[in-house]
């Protein structure tokens, strides 16, 4: 064996470690290499009988390595361009050597990726379809440092992880290979061998940008950055309309269950981008709220526990189908925001969990790592590499696909070390507290890189606690949010609804205590999906007391809602009272609109929510101040006995005020009510009007306001609240 090892100049070691798939350095002893006075080819072709170099002009015979099955070698008198041509079992093929190709990653990439501070990690990591030193392939690179050998699998190898074993990069734990002839489209994953030798189950690309239809899952090649948007005029503009003093109407939509096709099927993208695009638009909402659309293995998760963090679901089309929705939204003059999630992720095998063997985004300690709620995993924010890998994935969104904003899942459970977990359950900070330090300079990072690199985008937190600051700048002490979703707000207003009115005279404050803090914010009023599933009911079911008395509820409710400081956001089918509670794997209700006699109420309370949204675009007062106490002021916030509510909506000079009235009881109340100016009140709106579904009473023609105080006002007048209704009156000229 030792003149055989002369030969090729293999040791019988290196040359069984590299038949096995075990060698940590393969492009040390596979391509052309120098040997004596001339070079080498080493090549590993499983289930080859023969091989052959071919070079321009010849081709020279491979030799096979004793006890090495498939490894061959060929001697050279100079290093040249070659191919493989090969033949076994009655076939011949011809291909590239990918351990011909120098690396791609150049030593920038390196010191970046390194240090954790890669910004556009999506440009060198995943799958990239490149021209590499004039041939065509793909790119792979990704990040397992404590791995012994990693390689790239699928169909064009056999899922034969001995085939493709990919080049360490120094000491930054990226591998990274070229592969000659593969192109978008391809399916693959990677195979790791963990430090101790043990071969771990295949994983996806944390990094793809592109995924199988489940329940298949393996990472799919896609390009990125080929189409051609068409939005430059809303990109130019956006930032005006996502400031705190512009209008800000979110629907909030579950793509796979917003409306189905024919035969129970989910929506193109394609197809969301005509139908959905129109219903938004007609519907006078300004933005549309994505909920997570970030790869997933199970549709019951809705997408709140991603896997393919940089790949838009398959589900619905490719990344490029996605961009042009997101395209037709933005000239539409729709911005989309995105719900992104890196609160969590799932402990699927071929996820990140345990990626090289070791806890390499998560913590290895379950007291940090694991979260009990969900049965999921919680990223390691304080390791340098993962922080950067969420950090760098927000950016990815915004840039790549044009997006509007993030709404940042969950923040609550990330800002605390003990949250839902009992004694002895949570590992302290090093000051022996609760904050999660490390979350939130991620948090801080994300909102300076974004707003940084991205003009005109919003992030917005889902934060349930009192933490400070969440919407406060990172200078001044935040966490960098442009806006919160009021959570205090919608438990306290939706828990006064569900009661019989004549209860809730007992509960008036939880309806006003939302002004006590409503400047300490900058606040979205939130009815989410979370609000109609799990038993909680739809919107309708919420409401107390007979069918057109639910519905008179909801109509009030939604005007209390749209009249209230802070932006509004809605959950599909909750526009139109949806009777039944959401269900992810099923259509919305749309046919109830044609029931008879019922249809009316939900077609009504559809037009009502379009008028809202209408009114609150046209009229400044109702959203300039949204998170500045000038905007507002109380005329009756007291009436508790009564159950009714009236406050004053302001803008800048020049801006018609708004006053909004809100009976909570089933009782008309004729009230002289305070006006903040003389002159004629307009009303605008009044949610028992007969094309709601209601009665019809009301202010019809208006009011003019008298020089009789009330309510603290020098000028009022006499007005008619329906029972259970919102009305709204705006000052002439």
């Amino acid at each position: 064996m030792a003149g055989g090892g002369a030969k090729h100049g293999l040791s019988p070691e290196t040359a069984a470690a590299i038949v096995a798939g075990a060698h940590g350095d393969p492009f040390a002893v596979l391509g052309c290499h120098p040997l004596g006075k001339g070079w080498q080819v080493r090549a590993l072709m499983p289930g080859a009988e023969t091989l052959e170099v071919v070079t321009e002009g010849e081709s020279v015979p491979a030799r096979p390595v004793p006890d090495a099955p498939g490894l061959f070698v060929a001697d050279l008198p100079a290093r040249k361009p070659y191919r493989l041509r090969a033949r076994g079992h009655g076939a011949e093929w011809e291909v590239e050597d990918p351990f011909r190709f120098g690396p791609v990653l150049g030593e920038i990439d390196e010191y970046l990726l390194g240090e954790g501070t890669h910004l556009r990690l999506w440009q060198v990591m995943g799958a990239h379809p490149i021209v590499h030193e004039g041939v065509s392939g793909v790119h792979f690179a990704v990040w397992a440092p404590n791995a012994s050998r990693v390689s790239v699998v699928g169909d064009f190898n056999h899922w034969d992880g001995r085939r493709a074993p990919m080049r360490r990069r120094g000491s930054t734990g990226i591998w990274e290979i070229f592969l000659p002839g593969l192109a978008e489209g391809q399916s693959y994953k990677y195979e790791i061998r963990a430090g101790d030798g043990t071969l771990l189950p295949l994983k996806a690309d944390p990094v793809g940008f592109g995924s199988e239809h489940p329940p298949a899952n393996a990472s799919v090649v896609r390009s990125l950055g080929a189409e051609n948007w068409q939005d430059a005029d809303w990109m130019a503009r956006r930032a005006l309309a996502n400031s705190t003093d512009a209008p800000v109407s979110v629907y909030e939509v579950h793509l796979g269950s917003w409306k189905r096709a024919p035969g129970d099927r989910m929506l193109s993208y394609t197809e969301l981008a005509d139908q959905l695009v129109a219903y938004v638009r007609d519907m006078g909402f300004t933005h549309i709220e994505l909920m997570p659309v970030s790869e997933f293995p199970f549709d019951g998760s809705w997408g709140y526990q991603p896997v393919g963090l940089f790949a838009p679901t398959i589900r619905h089309g490719t990344p490029a189908e996605f961009r042009a929705f997101i395209d037709a939204a933005h000239r539409a003059g729709i911005g989309v925001l995105l719900d992104w999630v890196p609160g969590h992720f799932p402990t699927d095998a071929h996820g990140l969990g345990r990626f090289d063997g070791t806890a390499l985004y998560e913590h290895a300690d379950p007291r940090e790592g694991f979260h009990q709620d969900w049965n999921t995993l919680i990223y390691n924010y304080g390791r340098a590499e993962v922080a950067n890998y969420l950090t760098a994935n927000a950016l990815y969104w915004l840039e790549e696909y044009h997006l509007d904003g993030l709404r940042v899942d969950a923040v609550a459970s990330m800002l605390y070390r003990d949250y839902s977990r009992a004694d002895g359950e949570w590992v302290p900070n090093r000051d022996g507290g609760r904050e999660n330090y490390e979350a939130i300079a991620l948090l801080q990072r994300v909102n300076i890189e974004a707003y940084g690199t991205c003009p005109g985008i919003m992030t917005v937190a889902e934060e349930s606690t009192s933490f400070p600051g969440v919407s406060r700048p990172v200078d001044h002490g935040g966490l960098g949010f442009g806006y919160k979703w009021n959570m205090g707000w919608m438990n306290d207003t939706l828990a006064y609804m569900g009661r019989d009115p004549v209860y809730r005279k007992h509960h008036h404050h939880q309806m006003t205590f939302g002004l006590h803090y409503a400047w300490s914010e900058n606040f979205i009023l939130p009815i989410s999906h979370d609000e109609v599933v799990h038993g909680k009911g739809s919107m309708l079911e919420k409401m107390p007391g007979n069918e057109a008395e639910k519905f008179a509820n909801l109509r009030a409710y939604y005007g209390f809602m749209w009249g209230h400081p802070g932006k509004k956001l809605l959950f599909q089918g909750c526009e139109f009272a949806q009777a039944r509670e959401w269900a992810h794997g099923r259509s919305l209700d749309w046919h109830e609109m044609d029931l008879p006699g019922q249809g009316a109420l939900h077609r009504g309370m559809q037009a009502l929510v379009r008028d809202l949204n209408r009114i609150y675009r046209e009229t400044p007062a109702l959203y300039r101040h949204d998170t500045r106490p000038q905007g507002f002021r109380w005329i009756a916030a007291n009436e508790a006995e009564a159950g009714w509510f009236a406050w004053a909506r302001f803008g800048v000079p020049g801006e018609p005020p708004v006053v909004v009235a809100v009976n909570m009881v089933p009782v008309e109340r004729k009230v002289r009510l305070g006006l903040p100016g003389p002159g004629h009140w307009a009303e605008v709106l009044n949610s028992d009007a007969a094309i709601y579904g209601g009665g019809n009473r009301g202010n019809l023609g208006g009011v003019e306001a008298e020089a009789v105080a009330a309510f603290g006002m020098a000028q009022s007048a006499q007005v008619v609240l329906p029972p259970l209704s919102a009305v709204f009156l705006r000052l002439d000229g």
